[in-house]
């Protein structure tokens, strides 16, 4: 007898160092979970289970990993939280040993229990952090079949597996940001460069026409002078005209420069800048816009908080041209001496923000991760509300630092 309980002790203690070492060694989930359930099944002789993972957005608990039991009954066995045995598991977080799980009123779904032929019956939670992540499974044919000994090895590697799981989703959102930033990166890159690409043409066709051509009218006036055979009215209609040209070629080379960088920022502070910037962006355009500023009298806030939240306002309001068909839309920037807070909202179609998840190829969702990860370079946060039909409306929170 004492034998056959060494043996016991021994094999738990084996599976339990199995399971720790898939932990540890293994990094994908479906791998560590099906390391984990085998080693119970291989414990308790002639058992049948599976892992059940509980959805975060739907809260419904689904087959994971399973063995032994038929796919039609692990694909129809979902449950909401406190639903039927495993759905009331994974709610309060304690474990459930039922003799036989076909004479239980509170079973779900009898019908699948009674065609699988089950009894005996152990459900134990995985937990990581007092969170509930899924629960584990296990059934017999035979009645009475499980003790409490089998509950307390099952929570253990329940307990573990918890953990894996955990883990896991960690791991999933350091991928998916990586790959994120991978993508914007690119994405950034490839801009600057089409940016690049389109001052070097504008100021070659434009710019730098008129240019040519101010430098021959100067040319042919110089040498008109000098023949000393020229009226007073040519003179005046040569230089009329060279003065024009210098004109449009000062005000095109303000205007890229604008587009560059922002001179009423370093002048006159962000309201006025940002003020001038829906002015030009969407007033022009035929949006009706009203503005509104607190707590930015008599006083700047830093330098990178400015340009960060100037850069998000450009950013913001060339989506609501391109994108939104509004009529209308408010910007409100409010600071006190922790943080200044923007919000732009405008009336326009909407859109589901949950359908945006990355960049895609044509540069869908640049614009909202490229202000995300603006917005937190400088320790604040920025995200975006908007329903399809409803409008949209985007808020970035920026620590700042007051500058006299």
């Amino acid at each position: 007898m004492e034998e056959n309980e060494a043996k016991n002790r021994n094999d738990e203690l084996i599976a339990l160092s199995r399971v720790s070492a898939a932990i540890s060694g293994l990094w994908d989930l479906e791998a560590i979970l099906k390391v984990g359930l085998n080693s119970v099944l291989e414990i308790m002789h002639g058992v049948i289970g599976g892992v059940m993972l509980l959805d975060e957005q739907t809260k419904t608990l689904s087959y994971f990993v399973y063995h032994g039991l038929s796919g039609k009954y692990a694909e129809e066995m979902r449950f909401k939280l406190g639903e039927g045995i495993a759905g009331k598991v994974a709610q309060n977080g304690r474990a459930i040993l039922l003799e036989d799980i076909s004479l239980e009123p509170s079973a779900a779904r009898p019908d699948l229990i009674k065609t699988e032929g089950l009894k005996a019956f152990l459900s134990v939670p995985l937990r990581a952090k007092d969170k509930i992540l899924g629960v584990m499974n296990v059934a017999s044919t035979m009645a009475r079949r499980f003790t409490k000994d089998d509950m307390y090895l099952l929570g253990s590697i329940g307990d573990q597996l918890g953990i894996a799981i955990e883990q896991s989703k960690l791991y999933k959102r350091l991928d998916d940001a990586r790959k994120r930033y991978q993508m914007l990166l690119r994405q950034m890159i490839t801009i600057q460069e089409e940016e690049r690409k389109r001052i070097a043409r504008e100021l070659h066709d434009e710019t730098s026409q008129q240019l040519t051509a101010l430098a021959l009218n100067l040319q042919a006036l110089t040498e008109m002078m000098e023949m000393g055979d020229v009226k007073d009215t040519e003179i005046k209609a040569m230089l009329k005209k060279t003065h024009n040209i210098a004109v449009q070629a000062s005000a095109e080379v303000v205007r890229l420069i604008r587009e560059l960088r922002p001179t009423l920022l370093d002048t006159l502070g962000l309201p006025a800048a940002i003020r001038n910037l829906a002015e030009i962006n969407l007033a022009s355009k035929g949006i009706n816009v009203t503005t509104e500023f607190k707590g930015m009298e008599q006083r700047r806030i830093s330098h990178e908080a400015e340009l960060t939240l100037f850069r998000v306002a450009q950013e913001t309001m060339s989506n609501i041209v391109r994108h939104s068909e509004a009529k209308k839309a408010i910007i409100r920037l409010e600071c006190n001496s922790n943080e200044c807070i923007l919000c732009i909202e405008d009336d326009g179609k909407g859109f589901n923000v949950s359908e945006i998840t990355r960049i895609e190829k044509d540069g869908r969702g640049a614009g909202l991760f490229g202000v995300r990860e603006r917005v937190a370079a400088v320790g604040g946060e920025a995200y975006i509300e908007s329903q399809p039909g409803k409008g949209a409306r985007a808020t970035a929170k920026v620590p700042v630092s007051q500058e006299h």
